[in-house]
């Protein structure tokens, strides 16, 4: 999915009030994606801070892979399906890859999932991540922020989160002000306009098949 402005979208979507949304059921998005520039100053890196990279392999492996991506685009849903596995089994759990996930937010359902994905802390982050990938089609459904925000819900307890955590993470404003800020600062240091994104080793590609990910990290690797 290629998206202009992803950055005004997503500080958007903070400003107007972030998790707020999913206890106002139908609330729209912003009409405007333009950032006032006092509200590009506002982006703290305390903020930032509290939305922290959410990683998996040895943190000191030979290269590191960052993947932006979002849970409501096809094409990062597909990357997950055909790629992913092959690239955690032969890269990342044999200790040759750090994999960095750093979420984009296209519209304020994105947000959501991610806010779901962190409710479980680190060690549930990526197993519920794989859960949202995995039925993207079904908890998206209709499209009704109701509906999303029930089958968001219900994947979280699924995954083993309480009720009433999965209701306090989803109304936590502090909480998603920071992953967009931590998102808009990422995304713009990285030159992230399209979605999946990957930056190797600080160089940034495209999508791409599982073959043409190996050849790259190879070649990486050998150096």
């Amino acid at each position: 999915m290629s998206k202009t402005y992803l950055v005004a979208g997503a500080l958007a979507l903070s400003m107007a009030g972030g998790a707020v949304w999913i206890g106002r059921g139908a609330a729209t998005l912003p009409a405007s994606l333009s950032i006032a520039a006092e509200a590009q100053e506002a982006t703290a890196s305390s903020e930032v801070a509290a939305a922290p990279d959410m990683i998996l392999g040895q943190l000191n492996a030979p290269v590191e892979v960052i993947e932006y991506a979002s849970f409501t685009c096809p094409h990062c849903a597909h990357f997950h399906e055909t790629v992913f596995d092959d690239l955690k089994k032969n890269y990342i759990d044999t200790g040759k890859v750090k994999f960095v996930y750093r979420e984009v937010y296209f519209d304020k359902f994105g947000l959501w999932a991610g806010m779901v994905a962190r409710c479980g802390g680190p060690e549930k982050y990526f197993p519920i991540s794989d859960m949202i990938y995995d039925t993207q089609k079904q908890w998206i459904g209709d499209g009704q922020a109701s509906t999303i925000a029930d089958n968001l819900r219900k994947i979280g307890l699924k995954a083993g989160l309480a009720k009433e955590a999965i209701d306090a993470c989803l109304n936590d404003n502090d909480k998603a002000k920071a992953m967009v800020a931590a998102y808009q600062t990422n995304a713009t240091k990285d030159g992230i306009d399209s979605t999946p994104s990957f930056v190797i080793d600080g160089q940034k590609y495209s999508n791409m098949s599982y073959e043409d990910f190996a050849k790259i990290l190879d070649e990486k690797l050998a150096n």
